[in-house]
């Protein structure tokens, strides 16, 4: 749903699985801790991340927030340690108006790359990353409504604004 070209989500924040997953025992995020910032966000399925490569690791999941907020991806601070992987790009943003897009339903993905020389085996169920909702803002100058997404990764670059 838009209003001047602007996404009206929900008032809600809250995670649901997507449809292709719906059978496969998906676990909703969780904080850990009163004080955690982050939900923790797992693995939907066994994958194999190999050496110097990027790997897109399904969640299964969709996220549902308000307009002006977005869900930030940051892996958890053990797998560099761990595994060497790293998120591929740096911080991954989920915006509001991806869930139920009608390429993939909102399906988010964690994508790592491997710095380490071994590949990786990650186990369905296990917590990779943690998604942390934020406020953003926008420009008093923006004068035009701003177009729809139509589609999933890499959609905003289609939408010929």
């Amino acid at each position: 749903m838009f209003n001047n070209g602007y996404a009206v989500g929900p008032t809600t924040r809250r995670f649901a699985v997507v449809t292709a997953y719906s059978d496969d025992g998906i676990a909703i995020p969780s904080r850990q801790t009163r004080n955690s910032a982050g939900y923790d966000l797992a693995a939907a399925v066994d994958c194999i991340c190999p050496p110097g490569e990027i790997t897109l690791i399904p969640t299964g999941l969709k996220v549902y927030m308000p307009a002006d907020e977005f869900l930030a991806i940051a892996l958890r601070s053990s797998l560099p340690r761990k595994y060497g992987l790293v998120l591929a790009n740096g911080l991954g943003i989920i915006d509001a108006d991806y869930v139920d897009n009608p390429a993939n339903e909102g399906h988010f993905m964690i994508q790592v790359l491997n710095i380490g020389k071994e590949a990786v085996h990650i186990a369905k169920g296990e917590r990779l990353a943690q998604g942390i909702f934020l406020k953003y803002a926008v420009t008093a100058t923006e004068a035009e409504p701003l177009g729809e997404r139509q589609g999933g990764w890499g959609s905003t670059d289609k939408m010929g604004n």
